[in-house]
């Protein structure tokens, strides 16, 4: 018989209670953890596919769970599945940007939006699109998720130097490119 753990357990006590098989203590960390998830996966990925990234992410970290040795690190750890799962839709999704293009060579092309009726968050998703997928990743863990520059160094494996660098590089391709598209920053 499961019972609810308290809801004012740490991360450590939920995830040493989730290494037990208690389902109760993982459903209380994706209570904690998924609108972080999804607003991290939404960034990186777009809101094409979102609820089944989240699901992915959540599943790998069940069966992952009991191998994790450092529970203290779940945060990290949860955020390098994410990182993981972003980076093999990122796959999927250039294969079948392969698929549109050759099938796009067939059909005429389409009309471009009218970038006037476009709304400010959707300006910033564009700019975040035009990022590399390196910078996009860094300048939403570290700006738009709050993950220090260390614990983002982390979880993509790479040094803190080069986190900086990407955040430096990237947000300065982000301000350029909504000045180009008419945003006074």
């Amino acid at each position: 018989m499961l019972t609810e753990p308290n809801t004012n357990l740490s991360d450590t006590e939920l995830v040493k209670c989730c290494q037990t098989n208690n389902r109760a203590a993982f459903r209380l960390l994706y209570r904690r953890y998924q609108r972080r998830v999804r607003s991290t996966l939404y960034q990186l990925c777009g809101e094409s596919m979102l609820d089944d990234l989240v699901q992915e992410v959540f599943f790998r970290a069940w069966k992952g769970l009991p191998k994790l040795r450092k529970p203290k690190t779940f945060s990290t750890w949860l955020y390098r599945i994410c990182w993981n799962v972003a980076c093999d839709q990122r796959r999927a999704f250039a294969q079948l940007r392969e698929q549109k293009q050759i099938l796009a060579q067939q059909e005429p092309s389409l009309n471009s939006a009218d970038l006037n009726t476009m709304h400010y968050q959707q300006l910033v998703q564009q700019g975040l699109q035009a990022l590399t997928f390196e910078q996009r990743a860094v300048i939403v863990l570290h700006d738009l998720e709050d993950v220090p520059q260390k614990e983002i160094a982390h979880i993509l494996d790479i040094p803190t130097g080069t986190v900086k660098s990407r955040l430096f590089h990237g947000r300065k391709a982000l301000r350029d490119f909504l000045e180009k598209q008419g945003v006074v920053l």
